[in-house]
């Protein structure tokens, strides 16, 4: 069960970094996909593992990294 939300979580997050050109901040997903915290950190974490994304150093403190598809 928790297997099947993860990757229904991990599916809206990868439309919304399919549909940028750009990588995007753990904020800027965040406020797109509308997420709880919680469910959020599972999806990207998910996407993360499985190797589908990569994340890039942004140099800001308050939003160190960037998104994007592989």
């Amino acid at each position: 069960m928790l297997q099947d939300n993860a990757g229904n979580i991990a599916g809206i997050i990868w439309n919304v970094l399919s549909a940028s050109e750009t990588p995007l901040t753990f904020k800027q997903i965040k406020k797109t996909t509308k997420l709880a915290e919680k469910d959020f950190n599972l999806g990207l974490g998910w996407l993360l593992r499985e190797d589908k994304i990569k994340a890039t150093e942004t140099g800001e403190e308050k939003d160190p990294y960037a998104y994007s598809l592989k």
